[in-house]
Formats: structure tokens, C-alpha cells, sequence
């Protein structure tokens, strides 16, 4: 029985002398109930009957949830509202020692900085500044833990729901927001429509402007160069008529002639159109027409004569013959 009480005795001696600390774990060591040190994670030896384990401490970041509550907002709304805080606890002993029930003490400071911070802001702020929220919590909270050995890396507003009545308006305000822009949209699109019709016209009034322009470019051209027409034929028959010929004259009085029965037959008011008796001279006067064309094309074909040489007597021209239909000249 000795035997058995020794073994029993060495096992438990063994036990409160060798202690084993986990990753992620810190151990307080208390001497005669006096805080000492701090163990870190691996196997330690205490002394036995002296020292002890005090406190076990959880050197991982934890995550506190903040309890919901209602808070009034700083235009008299009243929300509820909720939230997380991370935490990590740096110093082992300050946080053993330097408060009781540190979950329970984190949790009360946040319900209590949450309620100051959004009762300082108005409702419309409230539900579109989360963010702002979130950094003065973690300012105030992270300072107000630190003498207790603890870092809030971060805290969230995990939900936060307004009344029903103010949800309700808030709906019809986005639904009035949304008509609101849908209308500038469609009144922009418009705009550029009408913008782009009136530039289209104004392309096709400068565009039609430059047809304009150009076509009465081109008829001041044929114009131009019909008068020259013009201008060479009537020098073709009055070199003719210096000359003699005859048929240079009675192209002319045909061209008038010609006119004045067409310009004639055009009026609207007659109905009834006469027609000269003495048809011969009309032919005869068509008639010395062709003779002078026929003569000056002949005048084209023939090559010009060479140029003789001085004191030379002059080649006599030959006799002109009279043209068909023209009267020959009496003395």
C-alpha cells in the first residue's frame, strides 16, 4: 500500500511540476496566489507545493458579437442595429488581471460607443456611412481596451434595420429618384435627336447649296462655251460674207427665220399657225445652208498653200463656182 501512495504521489507531483502550454495558449504563473510569469507554448517546470497555473489565455484573434439594440438617431429615428468586434489579446497578463470577464466588458464598451456614436449622426448619414461608423467605433474601443493588453483589429455593423414607415418612404423616394432620372434621360435623348436632325439639315441645306453652285457653275460654262461656238461661227460667216459669199447671208436670214416660226408655233394663245405660202425660197434657203457646211468642210480638208518665195507672182485663186440655189449677182 506504501508503494502505491509513493507512485500515486510521484504522478501527481509530476503533473503539477511539468506543464505542457499549447500553440495559441499563454499560461499566468502565480506564486502563493501572486502573479510571477507568463508561460509560453512548449513544456515548462514549476515548483512543486509554490508555484501554479492561474489564468489560461486564448492568444488567437476571437470574434465578440455585439447584442441588437434600438438607438435614436440624431433626427429622432429609431434604428436597430447590431454588431461584431475582433479582438486579440497581446498581453496575457494585463488581460488576466486588469479586468473581470473580458468578453463580457469588450461587448458592454462597444453596445455603449455604438449607441453615442450613431445617436451623434442623423438617420440619412446613418444608413450610408457605415464605413465612418465603423472607423470612430474602432478609434474609441481600441483605445479604451488597450491598458487591458487587447488590439481590436476591426469592428462591423453587422445589420441595421430603420422603422417600417421610414423603409416605406424610403422606397417611394428611390422609386420618385429613378422616374426622375429616367425623364432627364429621355429628355437628353431628345435633345440629341433633335440636335442631330437639325445637324442633318443643315448638312443638306450646304450640300444642296453647293449642287446649286455647281450646277450654275457648269451652265455659266456651256453658256461660255456656247458663245464661243457662237462667236466662231459668226466669224466663219463673216470672213464668208467678205468674200462674197452669199450663202453666209442667207444663213442668217434662215437662222431668223427659223426662230421666229418656231418661237411662233410655241405660243400658247394661237391655235392656229400659218404657214408661208412661198415654201421654194425656204428651201432654197435650207438648201445654201448645206452648201456652206459642205464648203466649210472642204476648207478644213484642204492643207494650207506653202509660203513662196520673194518677188513671186501670186497663184490666181480659182473661179468660185455659185452655190446651188443662190441667185447669181447682175450688173
Amino acid at each position: 500500500m506504501f508503494g502505491i501512495v509513493v507512485v500515486v504521489f510521484a504522478v501527481i507531483l509530476l503533473f503539477s511540476v511539468i506543464k505542457i502550454v499549447p500553440q495559441g495558449r499563454e499560461f499566468t504563473v502565480e506564486r502563493f496566489g501572486k502573479y510571477t510569469k507568463t508561460l509560453s507554448p512548449g513544456i515548462s517546470l514549476l515548483t512543486p507545493f509554490v508555484e501554479r497555473v492561474g489564468r489560461r489565455m486564448n492568444m488567437m484573434e476571437q470574434v465578440l458579437d455585439v447584442p441588437q439594440q434600438e438607438v435614436i438617431t440624431k433626427d429622432n429615428a429609431m434604428v436597430k442595429v447590431d454588431a461584431i468586434v475582433f479582438i486579440q489579446v497581446m498581453n496575457a497578463a494585463a488581460a488576466a488581471y486588469r479586468v473581470e470577464d473580458l468578453p463580457y466588458a469588450i461587448t458592454q464598451l462597444s453596445s455603449t460607443n455604438l449607441r453615442t456614436v450613431i445617436g451623434s449622426m442623423e438617420l440619412d448619414e446613418v444608413l450610408f456611412q457605415r464605413d465612418s461608423i465603423n472607423s470612430r467605433l474602432l478609434t474609441v474601443i481600441d483605445a479604451a481596451t488597450e491598458p487591458w493588453g487587447v488590439k481590436v483589429n476591426r469592428i462591423e455593423i453587422k445589420d441595421l434595420t430603420p422603422p417600417v414607415d421610414i423603409t416605406n418612404a424610403m422606397a417611394r423616394q428611390m422609386k420618385a429618384e429613378r422616374e426622375r432620372r429616367a425623364v432627364i434621360t429621355e429628355a437628353d435623348g431628345e435633345k440629341q435627336a433633335a440636335i442631330a436632325r437639325a445637324e442633318g439639315a443643315k448638312q443638306s441645306a450646304i450640300l444642296e447649296a453647293e449642287g446649286r453652285r455647281e450646277a450654275a457653275f457648269r451652265d455659266a460654262e456651256a453658256r461660255e462655251r456656247e458663245a464661243e461656238a457662237e462667236a466662231r461661227a459668226t466669224a466663219m460667216v463673216s470672213e464668208a460674207i467678205a468674200r462674197g459669199d452669199v450663202n453666209a447671208i442667207n444663213y442668217f436670214v434662215a437662222q431668223k427665220y427659223v426662230e421666229a416660226f418656231a418661237e411662233l408655233a410655241r405660243s400658247p394663245q394661237q391655235r392656229t399657225v400659218i404657214v408661208p405660202a412661198e415654201l421654194g425660197g425656204l428651201v432654197g434657203t435650207v438648201a445654201g445652208l448645206g452648201e456652206l457646211v459642205g464648203l466649210a468642210r472642204e476648207q478644213q480638208r484642204t492643207p494650207a498653200p506653202a509660203p513662196q518665195p520673194a518677188g513671186s507672182a501670186p497663184a490666181r485663186a480659182p473661179a468660185s463656182r455659185p452655190a446651188r440655189g443662190s441667185v447669181p449677182r447682175t450688173e
